[in-house]
């Protein structure tokens, strides 16, 4: 018999996306969750790769926050980046949000991300504790 996973929505105070997703789900003691450079009205903010980063991140922490862990569950990060000159900028940017031991990453520059205007996105695996 096949049994089917329960997951379990985060809720944020993020931008409500039209698109059929949820910022963040649980299951089975992990969070899953893609964070993009929007704003509270879902604009992608100004500013470059420095100032995307920062907007990405925060979203991230808020989502941790929702979700009752911070920075320290993170286990791991995608990064997404739609040049390579941008990693370093965001590594700069990245530091000052996880203090070792950091989670465990992988960077990709891609042609282009969902929105033409986002220079940066994050996938992000974090161990939730269960209770």
């Amino acid at each position: 018999m096949l049994t089917t996973p329960t997951k379990t929505a985060v809720q944020t105070e993020l931008f409500a996306s039209k698109a059929p997703l949820e910022w963040a789900v649980i299951n089975n003691g992990t969070l899953y969750t893609a964070q993009i450079p929007i704003d509270q009205n879902g604009v992608v903010v100004d500013g470059g790769i420095v100032a995307q980063s920062t907007q990405t991140l925060d979203n991230l922490m808020h989502t941790l926050d929702a979700a009752g862990v911070d920075a320290s569950a993170v286990l791991q990060v995608l990064i997404y980046v739609t040049d390579r000159g941008y990693l370093a900028e965001f590594n700069q940017v990245y530091q000052h949000y996880f203090k070792a031991p950091y989670p465990n990453r992988a960077a990709m520059v891609v042609a282009g991300l969902a929105r033409e205007d986002m220079l940066v996105e994050l996938v992000v695996y974090a161990a939730i504790p269960n209770d």
